[in-house]
């Protein structure tokens, strides 16, 4: 029974206007009251160094290592290939130049291709000499 003739039924509307309009201006608002800076945790102020440079230079041992597992300390080549054989020649190394052998850099120059063991032989050659101090040396690439 419907007692509205001539009436047809109306769908309710949903006005999305006034909802888009609250969207925007709190927007606006976030935008506005945020900051964009940016703060530190902590307020410091770092510690500053006067002091001189070293007057001596550590004594350094270069150790080349090629592509085919062979060495040369100091630019001088050497036949052994074991990590025992190239802890004495160290030593010896070392001992020549009078210097105390905890203040004697290990330089290791590897070719790129050396083999992985030929390196742990140097690093393993310098802890059974006594040598504390070992560092790699490395070239940058002219590429950027």
């Amino acid at each position: 029974m419907d007692f509205r003739k001539g009436r047809g039924r109306e769908d309710p509307d949903i006005n999305l206007i006034p909802f888009i309009d609250v969207l925007l201006v709190i927007l606006i608002f976030l935008m506005v009251t945020t900051t964009y800076s940016k703060f530190t945790a902590l307020q410091i102020t770092l510690p500053t160094a006067d002091a001189e440079k070293a007057l001596q230079q550590p004594m350094e041992i270069n150790v080349a290592v090629d592509s085919q597992g062979r060495y040369a300390i100091n630019n001088a080549r050497t036949a052994v290939r074991d990590a025992m054989g190239l802890a004495e020649e160290l030593k010896n190394t070392g001992n020549g130049k009078g210097t105390a052998v905890r203040d004697t850099v290990v330089i290791i120059n590897a070719d790129a291709t050396a083999a992985h063991q030929s390196v742990i032989n140097v690093l393993e050659a310098a802890r059974l000499a006594g040598f504390d101090k070992v560092t790699f040396a490395a070239q940058t690439s002219g590429k950027r």
